[in-house]
């Protein structure tokens, strides 16, 4: 899709886009999203004080997002294609933050070493190294560090997922807030409204011992999508005093 018609599809938004050019592109494809339904005070002690999780029908989530990263780079600037191009996999909550509906990451992991470290040099997010492999129906991953694994068999349908409130509510978010040092950082994002497909979950391991109180082998809710083009502005960063 042209980029200019990206940036028309806006109906689907709970918030404007920024009123300046956007900086930086990456496509977030073959998208595997696993959600955990628990109550807010199970999310509240990984949160900075700034943020508070957002709640749909008294609850709140966490979700494993499992993705081939692609062509991300800066505009107007060539990508470089080993960088540019890697496994990712990320552990999200959903907060409020700024009066935005928004998500904090509790958990980066990618491919590729020199990604993970250029990504955490520049966006500040927690990126890490984690040893990974796909093919058309596996997921696999493993991080010795933090012992932490995961492995997905599954297989696809072709019909397009019905979305209730919740479907919206998990998958349709558009800014990113991070706490490091004495900052919050904000990214807004923009993309289409997330295409979905069914899938099923054949076989499903997954060992985060972090996390592993509130995750587990069996989601609430499962989602596919083979993946939006994803426009983001540069970061906004405010120190945590002056922080509103």
């Amino acid at each position: 899709m042209e980029l200019n018609q990206i940036q028309q599809q806006i109906s689907h938004r709970p918030f404007e886009c920024p009123d300046k050019e956007w900086k930086f592109y990456q496509e977030w494809n073959k998208a595997i999203f696993l959600h955990w339904e628990v109550n807010p005070e199970q999310i509240e002690p990984f949160l900075p004080k700034e943020m508070n999780p957002d709640i749909i029908n008294g609850k709140t989530w966490i979700s494993l997002v499992a993705f081939n990263m692609n062509k991300i780079g800066i505009r107007h600037m060539p990508k470089v294609p080993y960088i540019s191009d890697f496994l990712e996999i990320n552990i999200r909550v959903y907060v409020v933050c700024n009066n935005k509906p928004s998500v904090y990451f509790l958990s980066m992991e990618g491919s590729k070493r020199s990604s993970c470290k250029i990504l955490k040099t520049i966006s500040k997010f927690p990126y890490r190294y984690s040893k990974m492999s796909r093919d058309d129906f596996t997921y696999k991953s493993r991080n010795k560090m933090f012992h932490d694994a995961l492995n997905i068999e599954y297989d696809l349908s072709e019909r397009q997922v019905e979305k209730d409130e919740t479907d919206l509510w998990l998958t349709e978010r558009y800014a990113v807030f991070q706490d490091y040092k004495k900052y919050i950082i904000e990214y807004d994002v923009h993309h289409i409204e997330w295409p979905m497909r069914t899938i099923n979950i054949k076989h499903l391991v997954l060992d985060y011992p972090r996390f592993n109180h509130i995750i587990t082998n069996q989601p609430d809710k499962v989602h596919y999508s083979p993946g939006v083009q994803v426009l983001t502005w540069d970061k906004r960063m405010v120190l945590r005093g002056d922080f509103d």
